[in-house]
Formats: structure tokens, C-alpha cells, sequence
């Protein structure tokens, strides 16, 4: 399924604002795509009423998503994000190039990090799950990425999130905070640059401070 498609359908299915959307790729041929929802929300962890106890709500669970591509290149994925933060009127995307962790001298930092980009909770939260996707399979990719090194990327989304009205004036944007037309930014292929930011909004009104 589309990728943006994928993350409105979810949308309409939580009935809950998003506040950020990443994704995690490992550096190999047709690696998946794993994307992780962020909602912002509280809900009640269990339906049991306690006579004048109140019960406190706990934040919703990321989502996981999975897409198994295939992907016609490198590129293709990452085009496939700049597509769905171009549509949920993101103001930019950012990448992240992270290195193999499981090497000799790396530091205990880098496995944290690397653990927490493909949804394990390193730091063992019980109060903080990942939903959705195969929960095996993520493991799989996190130990191909601390061999080969990997992907990260990360938007804001507008549509359906928390940032509506947020942050300078932006003409690119739908009435609801989206874009109808096709993503004009396209991938850059991958350099000794470890940060890559896309500039998506633009504005075309002078803005006085």
C-alpha cells in the first residue's frame, strides 16, 4: 500500500492527531520500510472502574507499519516518504545515515540508538509499546542494520497531526493543512553527509518580524 495512503488510513482508524511520523530502512537490497506512528493522545489502558478510584490514562502506543517493497532503488523508498510529508503538508524531511553498530570500538550509545529506530524498547518501558507490524521480523532488520548500518527519517505532518496553525505561513498549503500536487523534492542519493534535510514549505507573502 501507498505509504501516504497507509498513514490517512490510520489516521481515520485512531481518530488521534499524529505528532511525528519516522521510519527506519537497514542499508541492504529491499530492505523494509518500517514506519512508526507517533501519536499524540492519552486513552484509558483498561476498562476496569474502581469505586472512587481514578484510574489515570496512559499515552497511545507508536504504530508500526511495514513495507516489504519491492523497491525499484536505493531512492525509492525515501521517495515514497517525501511523497506522504509533501501530501500531509510536512515542513521538512529529515535523514539520518547511522553507521553499523556491531563493531569492535563502537560505543554502547550507538546499539541504544539503534535498538529504539526499529521499535525495540531498549530501555524496557513497559509503559511504552510499539503496536502493529511483525514484532520478529523488526528484530531481524534491527540485527541486518547493526551489521550494515541504516536509514533513519523523521516529519512533522500537519494533516492529521498537531502542528495545524503552528510555525510561520506556509502558501503551499490545503485548506487542511495538506497538498494535492506531486512531491517536487526528490531524493539525494546517499554522500558522506550523516544529516540530510528536505525543505518542503515555502511561503511566497513577505514576513516582517
Amino acid at each position: 500500500m501507498h505509504v501516504f495512503d497507509a498513514v490517512s488510513a490510520q489516521i481515520s482508524a485512531m481518530g488521534l492527531p499524529l505528532f511525528a511520523v519516522s521510519a527506519t530502512r537497514a542499508n541492504w537490497p529491499d530492505a523494509p520500510l518500517l514506519l512508526f506512528l507517533h501519536w499524540h493522545g492519552f486513552r484509558r489502558a483498561t476498562p476496569l472502574q474502581l469505586q472512587g478510584v481514578n484510574l489515570p490514562a496512559r499515552a497511545v502506543a507508536s504504530s508500526a507499519l511495514q513495507f516489504d517493497g519491492p523497491w525499484a532503488s536505493s531512492a525509492a523508498a525515501e521517495d515514497a516518504l517525501l511523497d506522504a510529508a509533501w501530501r500531509l503538508g510536512a515542513w521538512q524531511l529529515e535523514r539520518l545515515q547511522q553507521r553499523a553498530c556491531n563493531t569492535a570500538g563502537a560505543p554502547a550509545s550507538e546499539a541504544f540508538a539503534c535498538r529504539l529506530a526499529f521499535g525495540d524498547n531498549a530501555a524496557g518501558y513497559p509503559d511504552e509499546p510499539v503496536l502493529g507490524a511483525d514484532q520478529v521480523a523488526r528484530l531481524e532488520q534491527m540485527e541486518l542494520a547493526a551489521r550494515k548500518g541504516y536509514q533513519q527519517w523523521l516529519f512533522q505532518p500537519i494533516k492529521g497531526g498537531v502542528w495545524q496553525g503552528v510555525g510561520p505561513a506556509d502558501d503551499s498549503l490545503a485548506g487542511d493543512g495538506g497538498r494535492f500536487s506531486d512531491c517536487p523534492v526528490r531524493p539525494v542519493p546517499p554522500s558522506a553527509e550523516k544529516r540530510v534535510v528536505y525543505q518542503l514549505g515555502h511561503h511566497d507573502r513577505l514576513i516582517l518580524p
